[in-house]
């Protein structure tokens, strides 16, 4: 029979590190596994499959996808756009809308008004608009050391003049200055006037350039809306577009942004390809 004090239970210990009895190094613990992300072959270098870097990712917000609430706002203006080019066409009360206003000549009325107005203006011309918002997006491509910036301007007013011009090559209206015949919608006529180039120039000009500001994000937000709102508005008092033109250039403009996000891939692309080049 055993005493207590020799059948009192040993307690057991936990092995040691074995690789120490072998005079090695105790393998260090490992990292924690990276959860894979989306993979872009040749997004992030030469063959590379690895995860495709976002915007966040960059230091900056990325594009996302078209939210519920962007489509539900693309299709709303879609539909506005579609209503204002049938109801042009079909010389419907709209017309008789703008020659209300072509009759009323608020460029007679309020003359005081014509020396700034025509000075504003110019804000909506392609080129004036287009030389200040690039000189912008170079200082911010420069900082950023990215072509970002003035590539999705370059894409954001390519897709304004495909779509923008098309629709004026196919409406051919003539602007109120040329319209003889009260009521005729003045469809057909070798004209370029619908919709309104400058409000739609504006639009998507200055729109861009809230877009990219990403701290001053919503206040460049208001004051591009501000800017297109106010361009369209004096092309009606100078006369130089029916009602329903800065219509439909309000809308087309908003159209192309809303449109951006699905062109961002194809930015990113460019980008690279662009990059690759120069580094030659």
């Amino acid at each position: 029979m055993q005493s207590r004090s020799t059948a009192a239970r040993i307690p057991r210990q936990e092995p040691e590190n074995r690789t120490g009895d072998r005079g090695e190094l105790p393998v260090p613990d490992r990292a924690p596994a990276r959860v894979p992300g989306p993979t872009r072959p040749g997004l992030t270098g030469p063959g590379s499959t690895g995860p495709c870097p976002t915007g966040r990712d960059r230091g900056e917000p990325g594009w996302p996808p078209m939210s519920r609430r962007r489509a539900a706002l693309f299709a709303g203006t879609f539909a506005v756009y579609l209503l204002v080019l049938a109801g042009v066409l079909l010389n419907t009360d709209l017309v008789d809308l703008d020659w209300s206003v072509r009759l009323l000549r608020p460029y007679e009325r309020w003359p005081s008004l014509e020396p700034v107005l025509n000075a504003w203006v110019v804000v909506g011309q392609r080129g004036p608009s287009a030389i200040a918002a690039f000189a912008w997006l170079l200082w911010r491509a420069r900082r950023l050391g990215r072509l970002r910036p003035l590539l999705v301007m370059g894409v954001a007013l390519l897709l304004l003049n495909v779509t923008v011009g098309a629709v004026k090559i196919v409406t051919g209206r003539l602007g109120p200055h040329y319209a003889q015949y009260v009521g005729s919608p003045k469809l057909f006529s070798g004209g370029t006037i619908f919709p309104s180039g400058h409000t739609a120039n504006a639009v998507v000009t200055w729109g861009v350039l809230a877009y990219l500001a990403v701290r001053w994000r919503r206040t460049g937000a208001v004051i591009a809306a501000a800017t297109a709102c106010s361009i369209g508005l004096t092309t009606v008092y100078l006369g130089t577009h029916w009602v329903s033109d800065v219509l439909a250039g309000w809308a087309a403009g908003l159209l192309v942004l809303l449109c951006l996000p699905l062109l961002e891939p194809l930015v990113a692309v460019a980008e690279q390809r662009l990059n690759r080049r120069f580094a030659r």
